[in-house]
């Protein structure tokens, strides 16, 4: 299933996205949809179909309890070390990695995006999120049941200012104000079941980002280094995971400017500007979408 959260007539509903229409649900917002995703068959419809285009998209996950950006594509780990004149670190291999972002900071499809103050260095990040379903702990990564905790998959854009990141990371303390300002997440939640499971742990999906039209990143999800399974039971290790919470994959081979620039592939691109409009698109997670606003303290 794809699932969506719309605004409809001064409402919002929740609904599945059957190409250009949706039909709803019901009337609510993220815990029905999460309710849907886990049993799809015990809630009445309403039935109505809405075209997508006379709706507005929201973001299917608009308050999770937490988010965990990881760090698991090799490619990009690399190239990321380099930017900083560093080797590849032997312990990045041994385990996942991540970082806590903002979850007041999270927004939807086709959300105007505002830079923090000052930055010179805008980048988008391209990504997917396993969004969780149901509470869990200290789960086995070789327990296939342990990914009935992931209730779909969804595109995820990790903004970045990269100059207020690089000075923050010199204080070894992980970006702060460089990513506090906005995560993009949408459109849909997409069930596993609608994605290429040949692996469950490791689905498949072209994925690529285009800015005001033009391709620029172009990566494969399957090709993360660690299994969704790790990710999970890494996040999971110790505490507790809550229905909503979100599980970043870290940013593709390819699939932001900085990497763009460091790797030489297209050392031309720019960082972006206001009025900019980038899109990130995964195969069977469709299209996340939003445009740079203006602001005058911004000069690119």
């Amino acid at each position: 299933m794809k699932l969506a959260q719309l605004r409809t007539e001064g409402t919002t509903v929740v609904a599945e996205v059957l190409g250009d229409v949706a039909e709803v649900i019901a009337e609510g917002g993220q815990d029905l949809l999460l309710r849907v995703a886990a049993h799809p068959h015990d809630i009445d419809r309403d039935g109505t179909r809405v075209p997508l285009d006379s709706a507005t998209v929201l973001t299917p996950i608009d308050r999770p309890p937490s988010i965990r950006d990881f760090f698991a594509f090799e490619q990009h780990m690399r190239t990321s070390r380099a930017s900083a004149g560093q080797d590849p670190d032997p312990g990045w291999y041994e385990q996942p990695f991540f970082y806590f972002s903002n979850p007041a900071a999270v927004i939807g499809p086709d959300v105007p995006i505002r830079p923090p103050t000052g930055t010179r260095a805008l980048d988008y990040e391209l990504e997917v999120a396993a969004v969780i379903g149901r509470e869990c702990a200290d789960l086995d990564p070789s327990d296939p049941t342990s990914m009935s905790a992931i209730a779909g998959f969804t595109i995820l854009n990790d903004w970045s200012a990269r100059d207020i990141q690089g000075r923050e990371m010199k204080q070894q303390l992980g970006p702060q104000k460089a990513k506090d300002f906005a995560t993009s997440v949408g459109p849909w939640l997409v069930t596993p079941d609608e994605i290429a499971l040949a692996d469950p742990t490791r689905p498949k999906g072209r994925m690529q980002a285009r800015v005001n039209g033009e391709l620029w990143s172009d990566g494969e999800l399957a090709d993360i280094y660690f299994s969704w399974s790790q990710l999970l039971a890494h996040a999971a290790a110790d505490t507790r995971l809550l229905p909503g919470d979100l599980l970043g994959s870290g940013t593709c081979g390819t699939g932001c400017i900085l990497e763009l620039r460091t790797s030489g592939l297209r050392a031309t691109r720019h960082w972006l500007r206001p009025g900019d409009t980038v899109e990130l698109s995964v195969e069977g997670l469709g299209t996340l979408r939003n445009t740079i606003a203006p602001r005058e303290s911004v000069a690119i």
